[in-house]
């Protein structure tokens, strides 16, 4: 048995860490955390301090007891979680339940997984922090108060099987506040009039500096140049440089994987988390900027050997924010001479990034020189302005260049011919365009994270599982969106004759954009006006900002926790028993044809439209028809509700059968010979007509065919599929899978049935083990409902 053993939290930490240590160690992963609070009644004992009860999760049984047995063999414990608050509370957990003497345990920390950094902390052990411990316990008591005293609250006065949280509720008022700000934007056009002339065979455009509000007033404009001379009234050029951006924190790593690569924030940090593990990058849940002397001056031998010492300038950044947790060092590659690594494209494309962000932070600035020309038009006392750059000293840009959020149309910097003051130019055109003012523009991940980290909201490690949340409870759906037409006009003014054009442009397209559904702003709206401070977007900051606090040892966990909690719980019970219920329904109008009102409204499986009213006659029953994506009951038109009415609607007659068409609570289908075929989202399911429909239906049943691998006499509900993840038995509406080695192609109806009856009578085997939990379960469902029993027990989940 080996002398040490080393607890990390996932088996490829372990893998790497275990290349750098001798055969006196043995490395094991415990998977993450061993425990959390229990799931019943007496995870907080508030009366007692807010005192958690914390209990080991049923997967991870069998990992304590092999740990438990490894520990007490071993001479010395070495726990090497991450250096972050979870990666603490996991060392600090894993002490607690593995029962490890003080004595004979070891804790360390290192920012990048290498022989150097394992080998330094090896020899650098320190104890458990608990300040650090404390401060991601407050987090996990906070929140689960929160959630656990809010959502019953929102069962009884929104909807059944809502969820608050902290943290998720001010990120989902975000973007309910941001498309309400876009809903009720008044839209201004303008025209933006630009010249172009030809200088020596060489195109360059110049544009005036004021745009016209009246289309009459650009008309008045282009009149006055007919027949004018323009001519290069002044140049002037000014040296400027363009500064590197400091290496990626977590945040704008977030930030720049969405921009560059279209990668979720999810998705980046779990390429991130590999990366780290593997060895190859820097622990990648930091706010800090600051790059270690040894990678500063690794990074300057790189770029001085391959680009040359002019290229080099290595720079010392510095974190402005007060809230940067614990002394980590920038996301940068362990080794600079690594420009390459091996692994799947996604983590080549992002090791990539960083690698070529970390080293433009230390090579020298990019050196441009400006040159602004103002030309004069003969009889009119406006000025035109050309612009142009010529990049003098590349710099960092030779490597690397920070993109923004910002999409705007941006006339990309263009070289100006060489030019002389008082120089005549020979026009080509003059053209006065009408454009709109934009609203601001829609989150995506990326952008969300950027500005919950201006406001303070989260911190590294809440963002990415803050926006996950919040999309996989339904407040929040991320997806594109088609745009809306407009016309718009164009003068032009060439060869001394003026024409006008209308145009049609497309505008508010969306990519990968967050909105908010219409359960998501029901909530907000309540949760806004009965917990102002829980919704307030300084004080879930100011949370924050405390926790930073007991982390450095200035604050004692549990008086920050009841400090919040009295107020809170005041509250919640006021609200409960004193709010009236939150109520989406909307009257639309009456409907022109059966002279009956038309509402929006709210439901168990999502937003609908309804004519007449709610009634136990049947024959005087409404009709309801469900809202399509994008359609919210607070901007839906009396119109567009009436449409969703022409639903189902017989597209046409395909082998003397009726295709229909309709919209059902998965989205738009059609119905052919008792058969459903779910229509794309690229058609509108109005506007399918009989060809697009046959093409559909035909594509299903090809898909079908391929689908289906084997059926059987003796059964027809029994098939063998195939899936995404292979084949795969189906009965009737149960599927089950084909044990590994068995071919399906091979298996006979008897071997099938031999499967089926082998899952079942595992299933009922499990089953038989967890009722007393499902029992357990509902009752601590029926004590939250129950507010005034939770109140007097002081107990929280």
């Amino acid at each position: 048995m080996s002398k040490n053993l080393v607890i990390v939290e996932s088996p490829a930490k372990a893998k790497t860490i275990e290349k750098f240590l001798g055969k006196d160690f043995t490395v094991k992963s415990c998977f993450g955390h061993i425990r959390d609070l229990s799931k019943g009644d007496e995870a907080i004992d508030i009366a007692n301090n807010f005192k958690p009860h914390y209990e080991v999760s049923e997967d991870k049984k069998g990992i304590v007891a092999e740990l438990k047995k490894l520990s007490k063999d071993a001479e010395l414990v070495w726990l090497a979680s991450d250096e972050d608050r979870e990666g603490e509370a996991i060392s600090w957990h894993l002490s607690e339940v593995l029962n490890l003497d003080d004595k004979k345990t070891r804790r360390i920390v290192f920012h990048e997984i290498t022989k150097p950094a394992i080998l330094k902390a090896i020899d650098n052990p320190r104890g458990i922090d608990k300040n650090l411990v404390d401060a991601q316990q407050a987090r996990r008591v906070l929140d689960r108060l929160v959630g656990f005293e809010l959502s019953p609250v929102l069962w009884r006065k929104v909807k059944a099987n809502l969820s608050a949280g902290r943290v998720q509720s001010v990120a989902v008022k975000l973007i309910v506040e941001r498309e309400r700000e876009i809903n009720t934007f008044n839209y201004h056009s303008a025209f933006r009039v630009i010249a172009r002339f030809n200088v020596a065979g060489k195109a360059m455009e110049a544009e005036l500096g004021k745009r016209y509000e009246k289309e009459a007033d650009a008309l008045a404009f282009l009149e006055k140049c007919k027949g004018a001379t323009f001519t290069i009234q002044n140049l002037e050029v000014k040296p400027s440089e363009k500064s590197p951006a400091p290496p990626f924190t977590t945040s704008t790593l977030q930030q720049e994987a969405s921009r560059k690569l279209g990668y979720g924030v999810s998705t980046t940090m779990s390429i991130a988390q590999k990366l780290y593990e593997h060895g190859l990058i820097t622990y990648m849940r930091t706010d800090s900027v600051n790059l270690s002397e040894l990678a500063i001056g690794a990074a300057k031998d790189y770029i001085s050997t391959n680009f040359g010492t002019q290229y080099s300038r290595p720079t010392r950044y510095t974190t402005k924010n007060d809230s940067a947790q614990e002394a980590h060092e920038a996301i940068r590659p362990t080794y600079f001479e690594n420009v390459e690594i091996d692994g799947t494209n996604q983590e080549k494309r992002l090791y990539d990034l960083i690698y070529k962000r970390a080293i433009a932070s230390q090579m020298a600035k990019a050196q441009i020189e400006k040159t602004v020309a103002t030309i004069s038009i003969s009889g009119a006392p406006e000025l035109l302005m050309a612009t142009g750059e010529v990049l003098k000293f590349d710099g960092f840009l030779k490597v690397y260049l920070e993109s923004t959020d910002d999409d705007q149309d941006e006339e990309s910097s263009k070289m100006l011919p060489p030019l002389k003051v008082g120089e005549n130019l020979n026009l080509v055109q003059v053209q006065a365009t009408e454009k709109f003012t934009r609203p601001s523009a829609r989150y995506t991940e990326a952008s969300l994270v950027k500005r919950m980290e201006e406001l303070g909201i989260g911190r590294p490690s809440t963002y990415a599982p803050t926006i996950s949340t919040i999309q996989k409870r339904g407040y929040v759906v991320k997806e594109d969106r088609e745009g809306k037409e407009r016309n718009f006009v164009q003068l032009t003014l060439e060869k001394n004759d003026i024409g006008r054009e209308v145009r049609i442009e497309k505008y508010a397209s969306e990519k990968s954009k967050l909105f908010p559904s219409d359960i998501g702003m029901l909530v907000t709206d309540f949760l806004s006006k009965h917990f102002e401070q829980i919704m307030d977007f300084g004080f879930t900051a100011s949370v924050e900002e405390e926790f930073d606090k007991i982390a450095r040892g200035q604050l004692v966990w549990n008086k920050m926790i009841e400090k919040f909690y009295g107020p809170f719980h005041t509250i919640v019970t006021n609200t409960s028993a004193n709010a009236e219920r939150q109520n989406a329904e909307r009257l639309l109008g009456i409907d022109p044809e059966s002279g009956k009102n038309v509402y929006a409204k709210i439901g168990r499986y999502g937003p609908y439209a309804q004519i007449g009213e709610n009634s136990d006659d049947e024959n005087a029953k409404p009709r309801y028809a469900n809202l399509r994506s994008g359609q919210l009951i607070e901007t839906i038109s009396l119109p567009e509700a009436i449409d969703l009415f022409k639903l189902p609607r017989v597209v046409g007659e395909f082998e003397e059968k009726d295709i229909k068409a309709s919209i059902g609570r998965f989205g738009p289908y059609l119905v052919h010979n008792s058969k459903f075929i779910s229509i794309p989202k690229t058609d509108d399911v109005f506007a399918v007509d009989l060809a697009r429909a046959i093409e559909l239906i035909e594509a299903k049943r090809i898909s079908d065919a391929n689908k289906l691998v084997k059926i059987f006499a003796e059964d027809e509900e029994v098939k063998i599929l195939n899936g995404r993840w292979g084949p795969y038995i189906v009965k009737g509406k149960d599927n089950y899978r084909i044990p590994k080695g068995q071919k399906a192609d091979d298996l006979s109806f008897e071997a099938v049935m031999q499967i089926i009856q082998a899952e079942a009578k595992n299933s009922k085997s499990t089953a038989s083990k967890t009722p007393a939990k499902k029992v357990a379960a509902k009752k601590t469902a029926s004590k939250k409902t129950a507010s005034k029993k939770t109140a007097a027990k002081k107990k929280a989940k």
